[in-house]
């Protein structure tokens, strides 16, 4: 649905940067619930970064082009076809520059236009917002449809004597609008790769310098078709397990112990968005308007319960297999496919207090754990 109305626009983006920051200033708390005996909220941190990049991008953006998209009855999110245009500016920016003047000729020429014509230079600003945007783009990363992975952790299991990597990507799902961040904790038992980096008592060889993150799975063997499996299995409408079972098929010498997938969105903006009626009544009713959203994400998790061990036989053999635990005593869980999960809602304290005086606190988050942003500091279990 297009968001046409300048006001509209102006007050969404104020909404998704202050939920950003928001979630920005939650994950760089260390006891954070993402933090404890995880490294989620430091593997999020960077796509969160790329996220927030793509947001600025977008808002500059609609400073030459009319309309600008948002998945209102869904995601909150901006719609797919948002991300693949800021992906293919990304790739032309340098080109597009080079047409444009620099930003102090435009600014002379627009001084020069109103003195002239005594009226405002639009054509002109609109130039100017061009090229500020092209010069964003390439500042930094932004959320593309499809990250890359690259391997952050790298240590030895001592029961099994195999290296196991920690490796994460990102993804935007198209059909439903949803920014994730995957990550992975994978062992190798490739003979190069264990005689490389696992030494006789068990422990990572020191010798082996590995500057982390490392772009792609370390094993340089297994990292381009590791790149074309994650790309072609992070879609949203695949399960955790599926995904985890996929990935122990196609590689032999992969065993996935565990992977998580965390889904950003929906979100939800007063007035904006219309994903939940209820919620969206009542979030109107908050005094400021950057204070009037709600986002929430969710952490899923499959973890492998044990290994089924190699067979070789005399005509036939078979690779060792993952045995993945689900939680089939909880319906959300199998529904899911995944062995546990959490729901995350970050609020602004004004809008909380508003659903809290409704009666709707309870009913709307639920089994959320629940963050409030007061000041500069967020307040977790509410």
């Amino acid at each position: 649905m297009k968001v046409a109305a300048s006001s509209a626009v102006a007050q969404y983006f104020a909404s998704i940067h202050a939920a950003l920051a928001g979630l920005e200033l939650f994950l760089g708390d260390r006891n954070s619930p993402l933090y404890r005996n995880t490294v989620v909220g430091e593997v999020i941190v960077p796509y969160l970064g790329r996220l927030k990049a793509s947001i600025d991008c977008w808002e500059n953006r609609i400073g030459f082009v009319d309309q600008f998209r948002i998945s209102r009855a869904e995601s909150g999110f901006p719609v797919f076809q948002n991300v693949l245009e800021l992906e293919n500016d990304r790739q032309t920016a340098t080109k597009r520059l080079a047409d444009i003047p620099s930003a102090d000729a435009l600014r002379d020429e627009m001084v020069d236009f109103i003195l002239r014509q005594k009226a405002f230079p639009e054509a002109l600003q609109t130039r100017m917002a061009e090229r500020l945007y092209l010069e964003q783009i390439g500042k930094g990363e932004i959320f593309s449809p499809f990250i890359l992975p690259e391997t952050i952790r790298v240590a030895v299991n001592s029961k099994t004597m195999r290296p196991y990597y920690i490796v994460s990507w990102g993804a935007f799902d198209g059909a439903n609008t949803l920014p994730m961040v995957y990550m992975a904790t994978i062992e190798d038992s490739s003979e190069k790769i264990v005689d490389m980096l696992v030494t006789a008592d068990g422990k990572l060889n020191p010798q082996v310098e590995i500057p982390l993150p490392v772009g792609g799975l370390l094993n340089p063997e297994l990292a381009s078709r590791f790149d074309d499996f994650a790309s072609k299995n992070s879609s949203y409408s695949l399960t955790p397990v599926t995904i985890a079972t996929n990935l122990d098929k196609d590689f032999d010498e992969l065993h996935p112990k565990q992977l998580r997938r965390i889904v950003l969105g929906p979100f939800y903006s007063a007035g904006i968005t219309e994903n939940n009626a209820r919620i969206n009544d009542i979030l109107s009713k908050v005094r400021k308007t950057e204070n009037a959203w709600l986002l929430t994400w969710t952490v899923q998790e499959v973890f492998s319960k044990s290994e089924r061990p190699a067979k070789r036989g005399f005509w036939s053999s078979t690779p060792a297999q993952e045995e993945f635990h689900i939680d089939t005593a909880n319906l959300e869980a199998t529904r899911m496919g995944v062995s546990s999960y959490e729901k995350h809602a970050l609020v602004p304290h004004d809008a909380y207090q508003a659903l809290y005086a409704a009666g709707e606190a309870e009913q709307v988050f639920g089994d959320y754990k629940v963050h409030v942003i007061s000041g500069n500091q967020v307040v977790s279990e509410v």
